[in-house]
């Protein structure tokens, strides 16, 4: 990966910030509610950023690629002890 920063919409947002991604759009039901249909993506410091399904899968994508699968932590040839 060449950056740990991941664009959401017209947004740049570092990786390191991003604490969980809905996996189902808001849905709350308010009349005036902005939200509808729209994905949020928390980050720390009680902040939200909002995208499509579209930019959702990519930020979930830069995450894992950021991260790793997991599948290479469990094996045991990759353990120092």
């Amino acid at each position: 990966m060449d950056s740990p920063i991941v664009l959401v919409d017209d947004k740049h947002v570092p990786l390191y910030r991003v604490v969980w991604v809905a996996d189902l759009p808001h849905f709350c039901g308010e009349p005036d509610c902005m939200r509808e249909g729209q994905y949020e993506i928390r980050l720390d410091v009680e902040d939200s950023v909002w995208t499509s399904l579209r930019g959702r899968d990519s930020v979930l994508a830069a995450l894992t690629a950021w991260c790793g699968d997991g599948e290479s932590d469990n094996s045991e040839e990759d353990r120092d002890w």
